[in-house]
């Protein structure tokens, strides 16, 4: 297909709370994909930024930064800020830039150093900001949103605690398996029961945590890939970005009394929805396609929605999926054979990178003993602050 990319090269910076400027996590993961890859420094047409708020000036101009860290060649750069969409902008702005002839291969890096706690507006009160209203209005932090979902998909489709801890057992369990994983241990369904409440009905074990890290992608044309001996690499085939559709307004809150469609008929498809919707007609597949799936689990109940969101099942099915087993390694179709990001924690530039770097060796078949048997077709899913889609199809 004409909109097909090549992906040449995959490299993390492994997740932790290591104390270091996003820069190095960032340069470390650049270098280890263009070894991947091939290539060097010098070779790269064009490098695209993933910025972090958190970071500085130097991560508000983050294509910028990268590029100096790796020295200074006359490359075309470009900066990206979309929330914890920010990846997936980065990876279809390379992306264009490489369909327009603009360059024939292009390094995407995205890193982070985050904060210690739960995510906070970045530079003190912003009252235009969708994070520091719904903190200071609604008094609804992260992890109180996340226990909103939680209580909404109890109430609604009878998903219990006991459900959403095995989520977390089961990501665990493959992040044990991740070396660029922070968290590498398995855990049981009955320390995830005993871990410390954070917002009823989640415990400490069904959030995420916020963590430093850093991922890059080395893409390149079809033509240019063939030139290099890569005519069979993984291929990214859709990037979705999509905006909500009105009436559908409130992002990040549930169907509660506060969305515009109580007083409007709904629209018959929910935002997240829509998000993978665009991508499957993008790419020219839909659910039955997939061989496997990288969702955004800032909390174990969160996984569970996107399953039904990404058509996997129906309405109020999701747990249906988790507890015969087919989205555990072996079954139908696995999700999150990182490790996830119960595994990983958050850096938010670098998130949506590193589930395509994931996508990436499961289809080339090197992910090693977290190896999804002949998988074929991967999309990665996530959702950024106000109104930012995310979602990536690689094919092989």
């Amino acid at each position: 297909m004409t909109g097909d990319v090549a992906v040449l090269g995959a490299g993390m910076h492994p997740w932790g709370k290591w104390g270091r400027s996003f820069v190095e996590y960032g340069v470390t993961a650049a270098r280890a994909a263009l070894a991947d890859a091939g290539l060097e420094w010098r070779d790269i047409g064009s490098v695209v930024g993933a910025d972090t708020v958190r970071g500085g000036y130097p991560g508000y101009v983050a294509g910028a930064t990268f590029a100096k860290a790796l020295g200074w060649q006359g490359t075309r750069v470009t900066s990206v800020y979309a929330a914890c969409a920010s990846g997936a902008q980065a990876i279809a702005t390379a992306r264009a830039q490489i369909l327009a002839g603009l360059a024939d291969v292009v390094l995407v890096v995205g890193a982070d150093a985050a904060p210690k706690g739960f995510f906070r507006p970045a530079g003190g009160d912003r009252p235009d900001d969708p994070d520091w209203l719904r903190f200071r209005v609604l008094g609804a932090t992260n992890p109180t949103y996340f226990g909103l979902y939680a209580r909404r998909r109890m109430a609604v489709h009878g998903d219990t605690l006991e459900d959403f801890a095995q989520v977390k057992v089961k990501n665990a369990a493959l992040g044990a398996r991740n070396p660029y994983a922070r968290y590498r241990r398995a855990v049981t369904a009955e320390e995830v029961a005993a871990s410390a409440v954070v917002a009823d009905p989640l415990r400490l074990l069904d959030i995420c945590a916020t963590s430093d890290g850093g991922a890059a992608l080395v893409l390149a044309g079809l033509d240019f890939a063939r030139r290099h001996g890569a005519g069979d690499a993984v291929r990214i085939r859709a990037v979705s970005t999509v905006t909500p559709r009105f009436p559908n307004t409130v992002l990040d809150l549930p169907d509660i009394a506060t969305d515009s469609a109580v007083a409007v008929p709904p629209t018959p498809e929910t935002f997240r929805e829509s998000i993978a919707r665009a991508a499957y007609e993008e790419a020219g597949v839909g659910p039955e396609d997939l061989s496997l799936a990288e969702v955004y689990d800032l909390s174990t109940a969160l996984e569970l929605q996107w399953y039904e969101d990404l058509g996997l099942c129906g309405a109020g099915e999701a747990v249906k999926l988790l507890r015969d087993g087919s989205t555990a390694p072996g079954g139908r179709i696995p999700v999150n054979p990182s490790g996830g990001l119960a595994s990983f924690g958050e850096a938010v530039p670098a998130q949506a990178i590193a589930q395509v770097c994931e996508l990436t060796w499961q289809l080339r078949g090197s992910a090693g003993d977290r190896q999804v048997p002949g998988a074929r077709v991967g999309m990665t899913v996530n959702q950024g602050l106000f109104g930012h889609g995310s979602a990536v199809v690689a094919v092989r």
